[in-house]
């Protein structure tokens, strides 16, 4: 798609990479909007904490939040992703998610490149209807190197009609190791505990995938979605706290 030939041209700052895993994500919605204020602060120290990093400096820009076509709908496309548009993980393919409101199209365009050029690119289905989609690099894909850096990018046609106008989102996904005190940490903490492990240490893949994770086994826990609300609204998500978690496909069309 033409915003693909615009981020090839990119001009890259080097440094560390990252991503993170997840499977398809069923449908699963908020029942009621959480209201923080009636938990302890030790029960929800779910702040995202980012790290002391930067994306990289691009001589071209991409799309960005509230970047979407005209559909007569306030909803725009929004990439789930800290303000300055960098991710850490610890995986070698994660997940990436947006929220995608009701769209004509069925399709969507997904990108990862580097310094030189495409990594990987492939077209998945969307859902039919609108809510937060996660994507997974499938297996066939090219495992994320640490300390390399990659900027990936998600495209839909505004319609079928006219594939030559789109709505375009982009970030950059950074991929570390643990460190040993990190490691240590993670492997003995409750796995009701680990998103705010993650969130502290500024994984963001591993930080958003544990609490969809909670929200998928637990949708009713008022513990849950309390954390779900403070992460989201610490990076600035907060309108989309009550949407959906919708399924997606992982394999090309």
């Amino acid at each position: 798609m033409n915003s693909i030939k615009k981020l090839i041209k990119l001009t890259v700052i080097p440094t560390s990479l990252g991503l993170s895993i997840i499977g398809s994500l069923p449908k699963v919605g908020i029942a009621e909007s959480p209201i923080a204020g009636k938990f302890q602060n030790w029960q929800i120290s779910q702040n995202f904490v980012p790290p002391n990093r930067k994306a990289p400096s691009t001589t071209a820009g991409g799309g960005s939040r509230g970047d979407f076509c005209n559909l007569g709908s306030k909803e725009t496309l929004t990439p789930l992703i800290p303000p300055n548009k960098l991710g850490l993980t610890f995986a070698e393919r994660p997940t990436f998610y947006w929220f995608v409101p009701q769209i004509p199209v069925q399709n969507a365009h997904f990108s990862l490149l580097d310094e030189k050029g495409i990594v990987y690119s492939t077209t998945f289905r969307l859902p039919n209807q609108p809510g937060i989609v996660g994507f997974t690099l499938p297996a066939k894909a090219p495992s994320l190197k640490v300390g390399k850096q990659y900027r990936w990018y998600m495209a839909i046609a505004c319609s079928s009609e006219e594939t030559e106008k789109e709505a375009s989102v982009d970030g950059w996904v950074e991929r570390i190791q643990p460190t040993r005190a990190l490691s240590k940490q993670l492997a003995s903490t409750n796995p009701k505990q680990l998103s705010q492990v993650y969130a502290k240490a500024g994984i963001w893949h591993e930080a958003l995938h544990t609490l969809v994770q909670q929200r998928l086994i637990n949708p009713s826990d008022r513990t849950v979605m309390a954390n779900w609300q403070v992460f989201l609204e610490s990076v600035g998500l907060k309108n989309l706290v009550p949407q959906l978690l919708t399924s997606t496909t992982t394999q090309s069309q």
